[in-house]
């Protein structure tokens, strides 16, 4: 190992190349190369392997991460990729899009000054490596075991769960509004951090591993839980959250002040080669606008980049705190600001301004205060410190919340917390409905990705335990 790895004191971190700011900013295409075999071989021997590995700790799937960083050293890429795929439904994404800034790269124990192993850069590596050899095949299950299940949203935690349970032999159905398998994958992520068909690739194979989707059915409308219960042995609901959260203010009405999913999904849908009226007739298309994004989390930094790449005359971001209580991804700042994002810190909106349609937000300066019970700092405004931006397109990126379940359902049983998203038990997963559990955002709020991957795996674990359960129990009787 001495000979492979340990490297860090001798070999500097350095990712895989990125595409140059006037270049990227003309298109949507990802902004990172792939890692050159020889690179991403030198840059996993950085790994220290240290005894206890923070990285692995504090992942949300605590991937075995030093494991296959070593594997990757000594060239023995597909056992690499069998590593990561134990842990991990969807590590070529993940590789893109987590904030490895501040989970596994944040927490390496490698010396300030030697700085981390690129371990997101290595992960992407692995994976898209094993597409282009072939090792990646649909999951045939060994036997089907005669059960069936039934999935509600085909996004992140709704497919770990799918592919967990069709390996484990069940008939398994996903059932989803949209017109495409990904959820937030295609629809809410811009092709800069994920090119679409990272994603498609997927539904592909788990169609052919026998896993059946039914697109544009929406629960509650299309058809009802208490029908899914019937078909199915058990179901489990990973919708998601969508429910933009809203800003008062007047002039908070005015035409030009749009939702961040509304505009990510319009740029994503015209990306696909549809036709999206909003887009074609402007409302959601930032080209030759002044536009300004409100919020400081990865969805605010998706969508000031998406409106650089639509050819906007100015992109500022207006957050209520500085840079460094920011809540996303520092690097997703560094590339919106190589790009000529404008950040406007300790800044929050209190009225809009316009008559006909939104010409500008008025603003007033923060200072950050004494900490919460959180520990998080507070903010409070600052005598006299209001000043306007002008704006002719307002996004607001404040988050989300989740939709009235029970009533979209037409499920009163179906309980729900003091938050709005649904109430389980956390051993098991269920909700109040016996027989239906649910994973993800809807349960969490809106997290990340790889959150919903770990609670889907996590689910369908809980799902095929009480499904066995339920099943000896049915044959005792007989």
């Amino acid at each position: 190992m001495a000979e492979r790895m340990l490297k860090f004191v001798t070999v500097p971190q350095q990712g895989p190349d990125k595409r140059d700011a006037a270049a990227r900013r003309t298109d949507f295409d990802e902004i990172y190369d792939s890692f050159a075999p020889a690179r991403a071989a030198q840059q996993a021997s950085r790994c220290s392997q240290c005894g206890v590995p923070f990285c692995q700790v504090h992942c949300p799937l605590h991937n075995n991460i030093p494991d296959w960083l070593k594997l990757t050293a000594e060239g023995r890429l597909e056992e690499a990729y069998e590593l990561a795929a134990a842990t991990n439904t969807f590590p070529e994404i993940c590789g893109r899009i987590c904030p490895q800034d501040r989970l596994c790269e944040g927490n390496c124990v490698i010396e300030r000054g030697y700085e981390s192993v690129t371990i997101g850069a290595v992960e992407r590596y692995i994976t898209d490596t094993a597409w282009e050899r072939g090792w990646i095949r649909p999951a045939a299950p060994r036997a089907e075991n005669g059960m069936s299940v039934g999935i509600v949203g085909a996004g992140p935690a709704g497919l770990a769960a799918a592919d967990h349970l069709r390996r484990l032999g069940y008939a398994v159905h996903v059932y989803d509004r949209y017109d495409r398998v990904g959820g937030l994958l295609i629809y809410g992520i811009p092709n800069f951090k994920l090119e679409k068909p990272i994603v498609l690739r997927r539904w592909e194979q788990y169609e052919a591993a026998g896993i059946v989707f039914h697109l544009n059915v929406e629960i509650g409308r299309d058809i009802t839980l208490a029908d899914l219960r019937a078909r199915h042995e058990s179901v489990l609901i990973a919708t998601g959250v969508y429910k933009a959260r809203d800003i008062g203010g007047p002039g908070v009405g005015l035409p030009g002040i749009v939702a961040a999913l509304d505009y990510l999904t319009a740029s994503n849908r015209h990306g696909l080669g549809e036709t999206v009226p909003d887009f074609a007739s402007g409302v959601l298309d930032a080209r030759g606008k002044t536009v300004v994004v409100i919020g400081g989390g990865d969805t605010a930094m998706d969508c000031v980049r998406t409106a650089v790449r639509q050819g906007a005359a100015s992109v500022k971001c207006l957050y209520r705190r500085d840079r460094a209580n920011m809540p996303g991804s520092m690097r997703e700042v560094k590339n919106a600001e190589e790009e000529g994002v404008e950040f406007v810190w300790l800044s929050a909106p209190e009225a809009f301004l316009g008559d006909a349609a939104v010409t500008g937000v008025r603003a007033i300066r923060m200072r950050l205060g004494l900490p919460d019970a959180s520990g998080r700092q507070t903010v409070e405004p600052v005598e006299g410190g209001h000043f306007s931006v002008p704006a002719d397109l307002v996004v607001k990126a404040l988050g989300f919340d989740p939709e009235d379940l029970p009533d979209a359902f037409a499920e009163p049983e179906l309980k729900v917390t003091r938050w709005g998203t649904l109430k389980i038990d956390h051993r098991s997963c269920m909700t109040s409905l016996p027989g239906v559990f649910a994973a993800g955002d809807i349960v969490r709020g809106a997290s990340l990705v790889v959150w919903a991957i770990r609670d889907g795996r996590d689910a369908a674990a809980q799902m095929h335990a009480w499904m066995r359960q339920n099943a000896a129990i049915a044959v005792a009787a007989e």
